[in-house]
């Protein structure tokens, strides 16, 4: 999610106020959560309609309970993935946009926490019911890695990543002369 602080000097260049960076950043988050409020907001779909499904019926306790587990996940992340539009109404107009960005920040990587065991709970559900609790446990834990790999360790290699591909240019580039 967008945490542009400002401490690092490569965000001094675009030459804004502290107050221009935050509305850039609000934007930057909003921009990233109609994105994941979409997926979610699917997701609880789906979780909604399943219990009125002729199926529904037919599974059993630990279906049901992943069943109900899922879509209260599903909620909690729709819950915080809105949250930030809540912040900045209860907060509008007060001068507190640097305040909105970081409490926002922090209720989307929550947002992102709860959506990656929605993920995992449905596939659980889908793929156990599909096939059986092996192959659903399998694809679960499989999609939680794979969310886990994306939205936590690939973004905080990359900075790792940028910064030796940097030294890296430091060190082929030609001395002056």
């Amino acid at each position: 999610m967008a945490d542009d602080s400002g401490s690092h000097a490569a965000h001094d260049t675009r030459n804004e106020t502290p107050f221009e960076r935050a509305d850039r950043n609000f934007s930057e988050i909003l921009q990233e959560l109609r994105v994941t409020q979409t997926g979610v907001q699917i997701l609880f779909a789906f979780l909604l309609t399943l219990a009125f499904t002729p199926r529904f019926r037919t599974l059993d306790d630990v279906q049901r309970a992943t069943y109900v587990t899922t879509l209260l996940l599903a909620v909690l992340a729709a819950t915080l993935f809105t949250a930030p539009a809540a912040v900045h109404r209860a907060l509008f107009q007060q001068r507190a946009k640097p305040l909105i960005v970081r409490v926002s920040s922090h209720l989307a990587r929550a947002g992102m926490g709860v959506l990656m065991f929605a993920l995992a709970g449905s596939v659980l559900l889908v793929v156990d019911v599909a096939v059986g609790r092996t192959g659903g446990i399998i694809a679960s834990v499989g999609t939680f890695l794979v969310c886990a790999g994306l939205w936590g360790v690939l973004p905080r290699l990359l900075p790792r990543m940028a910064r030796r591909a940097a030294a890296r240019q430091d060190v082929t580039r030609e001395p002056p002369r």
